[in-house]
């Protein structure tokens, strides 16, 4: 699949994190976009099913952790988020995320640099239509 190719290459992870990586945000936008605005984005990326189910499960311990509330601040800070992700959903998707890229054996810094080469990749797939879909649910306003 292209956009794993793009992501193990321009980011040095291996391929099953960065299917996890991908299948978390492509997870974070099917729990955030409409059914019908979700399943535009999925006609037009092939393999999201797949990516979707390569994303590791929350953890429970997503709101636990001493180092969590700073870890979540600075991945706030890595996407832009001013008001700790606010168009993210706040806390609870950055500690889903957090989680998600924790079992992965990825740290929390790169969520910033997943969501960049995704968003390229959607836009290169559906246009700038589609990628707006994606943008509005991983990128603040």
């Amino acid at each position: 699949m292209e956009l794993i190719q793009q992501l193990v290459s321009s980011l040095g992870v291996n391929e099953d994190q960065a299917k996890g990586g991908a299948g978390l945000l492509f997870t974070l936008a099917k729990d955030k976009l409409g059914a019908g605005e979700f399943q535009q984005l999925a006609d037009k990326i092939p393999g999201v099913s797949d990516l979707l189910g390569a994303a590791p499960a929350p953890s429970k311990a997503a709101s636990a952790g001493s180092g969590m509330m700073g870890a979540l601040g600075g991945i706030a800070s890595s996407l832009g988020a001013g008001g700790l992700g606010d168009k993210m959903g706040g806390l609870g998707n950055l500690a889903n995320l957090a989680s998600g890229f924790s079992q992965l054996g990825l740290s929390t810094d790169m969520i910033g640099k997943f969501v960049p080469v995704v968003l390229s990749f959607v836009q290169n797939q559906g246009g700038d239509s589609i990628k707006g879909l994606l943008e509005k649910v991983l990128k603040p306003s």
